[in-house]
């Protein structure tokens, strides 16, 4: 399976995670820690969407024209979009804490890893200052991963 259909199916498979969480009421923080975990992960979603602006809206791993971003929360995570999506789908399952939501939750962020790792090989591709942003930035946790 080449980077783009690995990267389409586990947009499929994050889609189907995130709505079974939703449908099932479980998407949603049932605590106040989680909702302000949520609240956190919105704004970072928000702030990342605003940086990389609207070349940030496609369904597979596809390095847009424009240069690398590095500005705004992409100064600290090369993927705070992800990163704003686990936090918000492990909130949600954490707070309501089932073996149906935790299981949900990890083929969620299985689903984000491989479209990381198929994105970060096309970026390298077309954007070879990459590995150098790459070597200064953690991938979805500031200071941590």
């Amino acid at each position: 399976m080449n980077l783009r259909a690995a990267s389409l199916a586990a947009t499929l498979v994050l889609v189907v995670a995130v709505v079974s969480m939703l449908v099932r009421h479980t998407l949603f923080a049932g605590n106040a820690a989680a909702i302000v975990a949520q609240v956190i992960a919105g704004a970072l979603m928000l702030t990342a969407r605003l940086a990389f602006g609207a070349r940030s809206f496609h369904a597979g791993a596809n390095p847009t024209e424009g240069g690398l971003v590095t500005r705004g929360p992409y100064r600290y995570l090369r993927h705070p979009i992800y990163s704003a999506i686990l936090l918000f789908v492990w909130a949600g399952a954490l707070s309501h804490l089932s073996v149906l939501d935790v299981s949900v939750a990890a083929v969620a962020s299985a689903a984000i890893a491989v479209r990381i790792g198929a994105e970060e090989r096309l970026i390298v591709e077309r954007y070879p200052e990459y590995a150098d942003y790459a070597a200064r930035t953690k991938r979805v946790i500031p200071f941590v991963l």
